[in-house]
């Protein structure tokens, strides 16, 4: 296969770093909440038990991004390759690496929030979670895969292009290299 034949999609630097500010932004917030708690007469959000619970999501969570997107930094391969094989993706913490066209069935845009994504729907999602070793990560897919039907998506968020052009490429990638 020669180098003309892949398309390769780079970590986009500069949405890492915005990514990160505002993770470590929500990590600070949580600290607070868990330190020295505002205090509301509001029955929810006054309430010492949400608060703190608030605050140690908010922490564990998007400290767990920080920690990610803080490795990813260093990373110098392309975020997404994409090639006759399939599509390889290291766009985030919780890439599958090589997905053959082969097991892909199905690209679904799905959304939470305001949030767009594409979950690739593979004809095997049980061998993409039994490869995994690290316990966050398959966790993460695992739930993936209950709430989406798949163990992988795959965002532009970490990547230098846009979703909408993301999901075209793929999408005509597939038709062309399914044939």
């Amino acid at each position: 296969m020669t180098k003309e034949e892949e398309i390769e999609i780079p970590l986009s630097k500069t949405k890492m770093i915005l990514t990160f500010l505002g993770s470590i932004m929500f990590v600070g917030l949580g600290l607070w909440f868990l330190i020295n708690p505002p205090k509301s007469n509001h029955w929810l959000f006054g309430n010492p038990t949400v608060i703190f619970i608030t605050g140690i999501a908010s922490v564990i969570f998007f400290g767990l991004v920080s920690i990610t997107i803080f490795r990813k930094f260093s990373d110098k391969k392309p975020g997404l390759t994409i090639n006759r094989q399939g599509i390889f993706d290291n766009s985030s913490g919780v890439s599958a690496g090589l997905i053959p066209w082969t097991d892909i069935q199905e690209i679904k845009i799905s959304q939470v929030m305001s949030q767009k994504f594409l979950m690739l729907i593979v004809s095997n999602p049980e061998d993409y979670l039994e490869k995994v070793t690290n316990p966050l990560k398959r966790n993460a897919m695992k739930m993936n895969y209950k709430t989406y039907g798949s163990p992988i998506s795959i965002s532009s968020n970490a990547l230098k292009t846009n979703f909408d052009d993301l999901h075209k490429m793929l999408i005509d990638k597939m038709k062309e290299y399914k044939q």
